[in-house]
């Protein structure tokens, strides 16, 4: 676990903002909000384990650059349903493959065999470890 702290340090120090077009923070609520079609702003929140005035804060520059909408949830008009938009999509799909250009860079010791191997061992030691990174509505 050390030395995939280690290499989780070495990748999130060359994600910047500057790599990938936006921040690491913003890249993962994308990825969220893509994965869920809309999101419940206090769960998102929970599933980024930030505080909702830091949510809030982030929400609001993703708004800014057209990312995310809010919108009042039809069923209870005092919350916020986040959705993604198209230009979020296309901010994500952007960074995503600046970031599978990092990944490859930090990972180029081993072969393509070795990634995926590892991808397939992370993926299934994750099953069933974060019930947060889905969002219920």
């Amino acid at each position: 676990m050390g030395l995939l702290s280690q290499l989780n340090r070495v990748v999130y120090r060359r994600a910047t903002e500057e790599v990938l077009g936006i921040k690491l923070k913003q890249l993962i609520t994308l990825e969220i909000l893509a994965r869920n079609e809309g999101c419940l702003q206090q769960e998102l929140g929970q599933t980024l384990m930030v505080d909702s005035n830091n949510c809030v804060l982030l929400l609001n520059e993703l708004d800014a650059h057209g990312f995310v909408e809010r919108q009042r949830d039809p069923q209870d008009r005092r919350r916020h349903i986040v959705v993604i938009t198209p230009a979020g999509m296309k901010a994500l799909k952007k960074a995503e493959a600046k970031l599978e250009e990092l990944e490859g860079e930090v990972l180029a010791n081993l072969d393509p065999t070795e990634r995926e191997q590892l991808r397939g061992l992370l993926a299934r030691a994750m099953e069933g470890q974060d019930p947060n990174w889905v969002c219920d509505e």
